[in-house]
């Protein structure tokens, strides 16, 4: 069996499979503060919940997008599974062409993304990743990986919104049905859910037109993607486990 895990700003999320058959998948909380034996004790109990036995998991693949954690995650591998994990970054083969300035620069999940969405949807395409940013990336017909953009993600935007203005109310996400609203909460609701909506419209709606061609896929994944997926003009896809399909599919593309 391959365990992936996916660091993320916000969120870890890690998925088993047993050949390309996803077993089960969990996201808990990135938490720099957290040591190697706690992490191990979390992981642990989530595969006992599961019904999965540690020693089941052979192979291991993990991209990072947060440095400071990757001592302590490297620790519980090896103390948990007894393994060296593949590590996503220079070195490993993707078998994508990127086509940017400085391949270095791209954040290992947005490879891993656009991997997993050419794979399963073809190109050209464009795939929104909401998580803690919220990045969009181009994908060609030929598979080549363009380049951008890169967004303040709704959580961010809403917390800097509750910590700027004192009287405002801190509220939960969700969509309030409505933009005329008759009182506070719902107007928060409004604005941030639906300013965001059009964010991400416009964002492709460019996008598409500089890939100058006349069909492209744009496929949604993350966090937030099913709450703002459904109220834009643009997403045709949400597929909430494209990165861990990823790591699957490089992982497969750097072992014999």
């Amino acid at each position: 069996m391959l365990l992936v895990i996916d660091v993320g700003n916000t969120n870890i999320v890690l998925g088993v499979y047993n050949g390309k058959k996803l077993l089960d998948s969990w996201r808990i909380d990135t938490d720099e503060n957290k040591t190697s034996d706690e992490y191990s004790m979390l992981i642990n109990q989530l595969f006992l919940f599961s019904g999965i036995e540690i020693k089941a998991i052979k192979d291991i693949i993990i991209s990072f997008v947060v440095p400071n954690i990757r001592h302590s995650l490297g620790n519980t591998i090896r103390k948990l599974f007894d393994k060296e994990p593949l590590i996503v970054g220079p070195g490993v083969k993707t078998g994508m062409n990127i086509k940017i300035d400085d391949p270095k620069q791209v954040g290992a999940d947005r490879i891993v993304n656009a991997i997993a969405a050419c794979k399963k949807y073809g190109g050209p395409l464009i795939v929104v990743d909401f998580g803690t940013a919220t990045t969009f990336c181009a994908i060609s017909e030929d598979g080549s990986y363009l380049g951008g953009t890169i967004a303040p993600g709704i959580k961010i935007s809403g917390d800097a919104l509750f910590e700027k203005a004192a009287k405002l109310p801190r509220v939960e996400l969700i969509k309030p049905g409505k933009t005329i609203c008759k009182d506070t909460v719902s107007s928060i609701q409004s604005g941030i859910i639906y300013g965001y909506v059009g964010l991400v419209d416009n964002i492709v709606s460019k996008m598409i037109s500089e890939l100058n061609v006349d069909t492209v896929k744009v496929i949604a994944t993350g966090g937030f993607a099913t709450l703002i997926a459904s109220e834009t003009n643009c997403i045709h896809i949400v597929d909430k486990l494209l990165t861990l399909e990823g790591l699957r599919i490089i992982f497969n593309r750097n072992v014999k």
